[in-house]
């Protein structure tokens, strides 16, 4: 299924600004920083990355409903991709 490149351009945006907190979740590491700042960056950047596949997922639901005819995938496969992020 060909998703909508609009639709997954703000997902997109929503991983590069993951990947950029990864990057700070790294340098506070090595800076030796505090346990609870670390841990609190990386619940944010999980919750990012977890927004990022639902989108994902939402973007490919609309496509489905949109187009079922040109759309091959079933929706027990995005249920499982759904449920994969849970």
């Amino acid at each position: 299924m060909q998703l909508d490149p609009n639709e997954l351009a703000a997902v997109v945006r929503r991983l590069k600004r993951a990947q950029g907190q990864i990057g700070g979740i790294i340098r506070m590491i090595e800076d030796e920083r505090d346990c609870q700042d670390i841990v609190t960056q990386l619940a944010a950047v999980s919750k990012a990355l977890d927004r990022a596949g639902f989108a994902v997922i939402s973007a490919g639901l609309k496509e489905c409903l949109t187009d079922p005819e040109n759309n091959s995938v079933d929706l027990g496969s995005l249920e499982k991709l759904f449920l994969s992020l849970a």
